[in-house]
Parts: structure tokens; sequence; C-alpha cells
């Protein structure tokens, strides 16, 4: 087929039509503003996609997609190819010391010893996030991750990612983004050139398919939220939307922490800023008996 080898692509560049399609399909579907100007990354993301699938351009890998009609498999393919975004083990490390001194040690104290905690990744990408939380659970609250007390479920709009993350399977390079040695030697087995993190980290992971700006499916209250760099991607309606959807499966008492360059001001009244450590933190207002979170050490 003439997409199988890139060297036969007859015509690789968007077009203006094209593009203004795309934009339109990105923000109909999920809720993301593709900027004028962007033309670049639509050529870098779905070049690959239309060798794949063996499409001589972009141009008729949209144009396919646009005779779809109904929201279907070819249109969601585009959606995830614009949609990949990088992550790494740690990321920031704020949030994730945040994680370990300040927020599960208060949600243990109210909870009790038998509670379950739960904790929602909503832009997992291919895992490494929500691996990071396993791994702090396994070092430093080992008795709660045995207790299976703590429920982790991690999301994402791409199925092509979710899958690598199950997989629970990185390349040395990505090994090398922010995971500590000493984990690195504790919890993960070389396997060829990928490193396998171990099953008990793997296995208390629901994974699941979710589309952030399209209906959600039926959640239980969150204790914890991270849905880091995902927002910047969302035109406004979309971001009132999903902070407004946050706010109704926050527990009382739980946090939401967003990306370093996102926030609720203006967007939703009900979540409120609150100080962790380094962290900022948005919460419900906090009625009789809900303390708020001791300053970190």
């Amino acid at each position: 087929m003439t997409g199988s080898n890139p060297a036969f692509r007859r015509n690789p560049e968007i077009t203006q039509n094209d593009f203004n399609y795309l934009q339109q399909l990105l923000l109909e579907r999920a809720g993301i503003l593709l900027d004028h100007g962007k033309e670049y990354l639509a050529e870098a993301r779905l070049t690959a996609l239309a060798d794949e699938l063996g499409h001589a351009s972009i141009g008729e890998l949209l144009d396919k997609a646009h005779t779809e009609g109904e929201f279907g498999g070819l249109q969601r393919r585009v959606i995830e190819a614009m949609t990949v975004t990088e992550t790494s083990f740690f990321r920031d490390l704020h949030p994730f010391q945040a994680l370990r001194t300040i927020m599960l040690p208060e949600l243990i104290r109210r909870r009790g010893p038998d509670a379950p905690i739960h904790i929602w990744c909503a832009a997992a990408a291919s895992g490494q996030e929500i691996y990071s939380v396993a791994l702090i659970l396994q070092e430093h609250f080992p008795e709660l991750a045995r207790s299976r007390r703590v429920r982790l479920l991690a999301t994402d709009i791409s199925e092509a990612m979710l899958s690598r993350a199950r997989a629970g399977s990185y390349s040395q390079i990505e090994i090398n983004r922010g995971l500590p040695a000493p984990l690195l030697v504790k919890y993960f087995a070389k396997r060829d050139t990928e490193w396998q993190i171990d099953e008990k980290l793997r296995t208390p992971i629901e994974f699941k398919q979710m589309n952030l700006a399209a209906p959600w499916p039926h959640l239980p209250p969150m204790d914890i939220v991270l849905m880091r760099n995902v927002m910047i991607y969302f035109d406004v309606e979309t971001k009132r939307s999903v902070l407004g959807r946050v706010a109704k499966v926050l527990r009382p008492d739980g946090y939401l922490i967003l990306g370093g360059g996102e926030t609720t001001l203006h967007l939703d009244d009900t979540l409120k800023p609150e100080t962790l450590g380094r962290v900022i933190s948005y919460r419900l207002p906090q009625g009789p008996g809900v303390p708020s979170p001791r300053a970190a050490a």
C-alpha cells in the first residue's frame, strides 16, 4: 500500500481545510482547542497514523474520518494520536511529596482502619503517574498497600496509552526520567530492552478508557484526584464542565491536584485553593468537623 512506507507518501502536508476539520473534531469530541499555528503538530502526530493505516496523505486520512459520520473508530484514532502526552515517574515531584507527607496521612487518620481510600489519576497516559502513587504506597504505607484499602483508578482518552500503562513495561529512557535507582532495583525486572514493573504494583490498579469531555461513567466518591496537565488543552466551557463534575465526585475532605500552570480561578467557585507544602490543592468548602490539612514539616 502507498502508506506503508513514508518514502512513497505523496502529500504529507496538512491543508487549511483539513486543519479546520481537525480543530472541529477535537473541540466537539474532546473539548480540546487546537490553535492555529499548530499545523506542524498535526503533521507530526498524524503522519505516522496515516502511514500505519495505509493512507497516502493526512488529507486522505481526515477525509475518511469525516465520512464516518457518527463518532467512529477512525475519528477516535485521530483524537488519540493528537492527545498523546509525555509523562514521567514522579513528575514535578512536589505533588508526590504532598501525597506522602500530608494527603495520605490525613486521610488515614480521618478514615479509620477499614474505610477505603479512592485515588483517581484522570489523565494516566502511559502509566508513570499512577505507578508513582503505587510506589509511594508500597514504600511508605506497606500495610495500607497490603490491605487493598486504597483503590487506584487510572483513566485516559487513549486506549493505546492505557494498553501501555496496563503492561507496565518501560524503556531505559523512560526509566531514567524520574525513577530513583533504589525503586528500579526493588520493583522492576529487566526484560530484554524493557523494564517490567512488579505485578503487585499493577494488580491493584483499574485502568479504564474515559473521555473527560464526554459523559462520565459512574465513579465512586474520590479522596484524591490527580488531573494534572490536561486542563490546559480544553476550551473554557469544557474546563468548567469537567471541574463541576470533579466537585460532584470529590469527597467533602478530598483533594484535587492540577498541573502547575492550571487553576480553578474564574472557572469553578466551589473548589477552593489550599496550600499543601509546595503544592496547591483544590478542595470543597470545609464544613464543621473537617479540619484543614496540617502544614508539611
